[in-house]
């Protein structure tokens, strides 16, 4: 996510954001320029700063989104950390690709936290987590994610599948903070790009042609990581129409075609159903 876009396209719905942040216009459109004199890291406190006195202090339900995404930032981000850890676990030829995503996971969860504190909120602390998802306990249907290369990569695209469906579902509660739905809307969009890069990393170590960039889910299929506990990842994701229109009629094409076309939105209480108890340990 490049952070100095962010004013650029808030300036497609608000043309008079750099009135908004400064009456000297000049100086704010070119903070681009900033980028070889101030550390990367400190612009979203800046950026929170003045978005804050352009249009007021964050609400609650903004600060709980935010706090919600570093919550799975911090389980994403700790998932690859430990699994790039372990001795053997990685083949050597993917551990540099799946590096770059443990990077961007790290990278969210710091955006995250500073742009938390910008806006006077608490930012979450990292859980203590069980990636077998059995609650501490070690024995949850995912026993050999950091012994066999084929699970670690299944448990990641369930991962990053229902991140992508989960920042889907929050950005409505995002639509009054421009701001704020820009850059959560830019690490949806990388959390994507994840999603289909671990899944070419499965179809290739299997070799399975159903495995497919893209979620494939039908009442039929299920869901297409080939772990039935991860059934309830994709609920929804059969779902065949959009905008009250039948694709599979309007446009006389597979279940499975229709389905696949659109990611379905989880809540947060969905989300958190599947995360907290399992993976994040509560006991």
């Amino acid at each position: 996510m490049n952070v100095f876009n962010i004013i650029e396209e808030i300036e497609k719905v608000d043309p008079e954001v750099y009135e908004r942040l400064n009456p000297r216009r000049a100086a704010i459109k070119n903070i681009t320029s900033f980028g070889s004199k101030v550390a990367a890291a400190a612009l979203p406190f800046a950026l929170g700063t003045m978005f804050k006195k352009a249009y007021g202090q964050s609400s609650s339900t903004v600060l709980d989104v935010l706090n919600y995404a570093l919550t799975l930032e911090h389980l994403e981000a700790a998932f690859y950390t430990q699994g790039l850890a372990k001795a053997g676990l990685v083949p050597a030829a993917n551990t540099s690709y799946l590096a770059l995503i443990k990077r961007d996971e790290v990278a969210h969860v710091k955006f995250l936290q500073d742009v938390i504190t910008s806006l006077n909120g608490t930012a979450v602390t990292a859980g203590t987590y069980d990636f077998t998802g059995g609650n501490n306990k070690g024995n949850g249907p995912f026993k050999s994610v950091f012994t066999d290369y084929a699970q670690f990569l299944a448990v990641a695209q369930v991962f990053e599948d229902t991140g992508v469906r989960a920042y889907k579902g929050q950005a409505p509660a995002l639509l009054g903070n421009q701001v704020v739905l820009t850059a959560a809307l830019g690490i949806h969009a990388v959390e994507a790009r994840h999603a289909s890069a671990v899944r070419k990393l499965r179809h290739d170590l299997n070799q399975d042609a159903n495995t497919k960039p893209w979620i494939v889910s039908t009442a039929t299929l299920g869901n297409d990581t080939g772990v039935a506990a991860a059934n309830a990842n994709y609920a929804g994701e059969e779902n065949v129409s959009q905008g009250g229109v039948d694709l599979v009629a309007a446009l006389k094409v597979s279940n499975a075609i229709a389905s696949a076309s659109f990611d379905e939105p989880l809540t947060k209480e969905q989300v958190t159903a599947l995360v907290v108890g399992s993976f994040i340990v509560t006991t």
